[in-house]
């Protein structure tokens, strides 16, 4: 037997599954697809997470595109952060042609076209789609912290402003309340309150509130607010058993990229929140897509990197997937790329000493094989890429230079009207369309502040009222608004320093 048969077989075996598996493609052995030899990822081991990477141009989109339709089609739901806005097409059926059936025919693939349930979402409803908000309690200190560019130091001291408002029962619904609270800290009649919490100084607090104008300044005000997004409507599959698929719009928002990615972080900590341990199923519940994962990790304090890591390490349990999509494994710490289990890794330019570094590195971190990765990963063409994933025994399978299948659906945005139309009929859009501003900390600072209503003598005496029965003890308890307070928002300290979360987020009450 040659050394090519051998490559073959060997990659033949290894990607021979007993259970689902996803398909993603054909081996390449001395530059031919080698239809016998398909490349898998096995469904169960999804939620071991994952990696995309390659340069601008390789593929990585459509291997997204492709990756979460099979999911849908076998009932898992799945969230796509489409930053650059062509991933819409997921909804439709793909257009057959020339280039399609060529790439089906290589590969071995019965291409049909097909498009998956899919919901599309927008940030704080700024671009098409269902908007998702959060409230400051529930996106908490030290995310909000990577939102706003702030170091350490302030960090904590934003922390210990979240907790005065725990303590106070002020909610921190959107901007306006964290900036009334800071500016009453600030103020003369808030002085002692902040000699009080101690560790904050006057000087922080204004780079903080000046951090806080500036990001409403530029829209960011839009993303926080109320109703706030319950994550398990994520979780949503369609009565015939496909996958919902949830698009987060975010080309309208491209400009903010600390924001974006920061909200995506959010998500996933308050599925964790809220999810049960569940192990190791044999499928995950929910598969999350995050791209361009280089902007989460870019200026982020210490205390936010361990936060993600330890997230990434235990989402796993909770039957959460996560596949970070980004250029080359160095976007990634090291921390959170020992976590992830399956890799597709387009082609990487080598133009620069850097990118040879970045090249070097990259070939570094995949399991010895009979390819010469390093010429492999500079000519592997478009919808191309190095494969190695973990097998149902959970050992890394060989590594497989492959040419991967057409994904069935469109690959191509669909017309805004129709996807204009996708969020007008969609039952969510009725749930979280439009915003609320109930009262909150703004208010009851503001009202505080008030002088008090001088009493108007031309009114007269108040017109007697008919008897009514005195209220009981319950009664008075729920017309109290300090306890119509705490129960719609857990406003105390009991109901939010308790739940606070890795990143310092409040778990939401359902």
């Amino acid at each position: 037997m040659s050394e090519q048969d051998d490559t073959i077989a060997a990659i033949t075996a290894g990607y021979a599954f007993t259970g689902p598996a996803l398909e993603l493609g054909a081996a390449v052995v001395e530059g031919a697809a080698r239809p016998q030899a398909q490349v898998r990822v096995p469904l169960a081991v999804l939620n071991r997470h994952g990696l995309v990477a390659g340069a601008t141009g390789t593929g990585k989109t459509k291997t997204l595109q492709l990756i979460a339709e099979q999911l849908s089609a076998q009932g898992v739901p799945v969230f796509l952060a489409d930053v650059k806005g062509d991933l819409s097409g997921i909804s439709a059926p793909g257009v057959p042609g020339d280039r399609v059936a060529a790439r089906a025919a290589e590969v071995g693939q019965d291409w049909q076209p097909a498009g998956c349930p899919a919901e599309f979402h927008a940030l704080g409803g700024i671009g098409p789609g269902v908007p998702i908000r959060a409230t400051i309690t529930d996106f908490g200190p030290t995310l909000l912290a990577k939102v706003l560019d702030l170091n350490e130091t302030q960090e904590s001291s934003l922390g210990l402003i979240f907790h005065f408002a725990d303590e106070r029962g002020l909610e921190l619904v959107d901007l306006k309340d964290l900036r009334a609270v800071i500016q009453y800290l600030t103020d003369d009649e808030g002085k002692a309150e902040l000699k009080r919490i101690g560790g904050l100084s006057a000087a922080t607090a204004g780079v903080i509130l000046r951090a806080l104008i500036t990001l409403e300044n530029n829209g960011g005000g839009a993303f926080f607010g109320e109703p706030d997004f319950d994550t398990a409507d994520l979780l949503r599959t369609t009565p015939d058993g496909r996958g919902v698929v949830s698009v987060l719009e975010l080309a309208a928002v491209q400009d903010k990229p600390q924001l974006f990615s920061t909200f995506l972080m959010w998500l996933l900590a308050d599925l964790f929140h809220d999810l049960p341990e569940v192990g190791d199923p044999d499928r995950p519940r929910l598969v999350f897509f995050f791209d361009e994962a280089h902007l989460l990790f870019t200026g982020a304090s210490k205390a936010f990197s361990t936060a993600i890591t330890q997230t990434v390490r235990l989402i796993r349990s909770k039957g959460v997937g996560i596949f970070f999509v980004t250029q080359t494994p160095r976007d990634v710490p090291a921390e959170v790329l020992s976590q992830l289990g399956n890799r597709v890794q387009h082609a990487l330019r080598a133009f620069t000493p850097e990118d040879a570094k970045a090249l070097k590195a990259t070939v570094s971190t995949f399991p010895r094989s009979a390819y010469d990765l390093d010429q492999v990963l500079t000519q592997a063409g478009t919808g191309e890429a190095v494969v190695t994933v973990l097998g149902e025994s959970g050992a890394p399978t060989p590594v497989a230079w492959t040419r991967l299948r057409a994904p069935t659906s469109l690959m191509a945005p669909i017309p805004t009207e129709a996807m204009q139309a996708a969020v007008a009929g969609s039952p969510q859009f009725a749930k979280y369309g439009a915003a609320v501003d109930r009262e909150s900390a703004y208010e009851k600072l503001t009202a505080a502040q008030a002088p008090p209503a001088e009493p108007d003598a031309a009114r007269g005496p108040a017109p007697e009222r008919a008897h009514e029965p005195e209220p009981g003890v319950v009664d008075r308890m729920m017309g109290n608004s300090a306890v119509k307070s705490v129960l719609r928002s857990m406003g105390t300290q009991i109901g939010r320093e308790i739940t606070r979360s890795l990143f310092g987020t409040a778990r939401r009450r359902r």
